[in-house]
């Protein structure tokens, strides 16, 4: 699949793919969609100094960037793992990394960064990138916060499952949160399901709903 870069509603950027006729971010803004549900629904909601972060879908890597502006001049530590089963080709890192919110070093360096190591991004982020199905995908830490951005559940079914939610419960520290910006029934069932407690909060825009899901005991 070869992805094609599109500018969104807010002027960020996002992929799209023809073959599934799937966009990677909202297009209805994807910085703005973003920040709503993965930073200012989650990052923003851990009090802890010290956070283990775990992403669904590294995709362009938006959401490292966001987590790392967020906390480069705090005084938070956090261990980002980010999964990806189909990791963006050079010349698509190379496009990406024209736009605004990904021309940097950093961006760079997330993305040249080896696969399975851990790599020190600055003195308080470090991010390890792992080429693998989420289906495979085996917890080797307990994380205070899950970026679930899969493609849509109409596109990939078999990754919002209750099979799939209950693997990441087991995952997830005490009080730790997963966001999400799906907030269909079959979701919010299989989060249920796999023992989170589910709120549904106000979505970004262009979508009415997101989901908050909490990992109370």
């Amino acid at each position: 699949m070869r992805p094609k870069i599109i500018h969104t509603a807010d002027k960020s950027p996002t992929l799209y793919l023809e073959e599934i006729d799937e966009h990677y971010h909202s297009i209805n803004g994807a910085l703005q969609e973003s920040m709503h549900v993965f930073i200012n629904a989650g990052l923003n909601q851990i009090s802890k100094n010290n956070i283990n972060i775990l992403e669904i879908g590294l995709g362009t890597g938006l959401n490292v960037i966001l987590t790392y502006n967020e906390i480069k001049n705090s005084n938070k530590n956090v261990f980002y793992k980010g999964i990806e089963k189909y990791p963006l080709k050079n010349e698509i890192i190379e496009q990406l990394q024209k736009e605004t919110i990904f021309n940097s070093d950093t961006f760079l360096k997330i993305h040249n960064s080896n696969w399975e190591e851990e790599i020190n991004i600055s003195g308080n982020f470090i991010l390890q990138k792992q080429k693998i199905d989420l289906i495979n995908f085996q917890a080797t830490k307990e994380y205070d916060l899950i970026y679930f951005d899969a493609f849509a559940p109409n596109k990939q079914p078999k990754l919002w499952t209750t099979k799939v939610f209950l693997k990441l419960y087991e995952a997830t520290k005490k009080d730790g949160i997963l966001v999400t910006y799906s907030a269909k029934g079959i979701v919010k069932e299989a989060l249920r399901n796999a023992g989170f407690e589910v709120k549904r909060l106000k979505g970004p825009a262009g979508k009415r709903h997101m989901v908050r899901a909490v990992k109370q005991v």
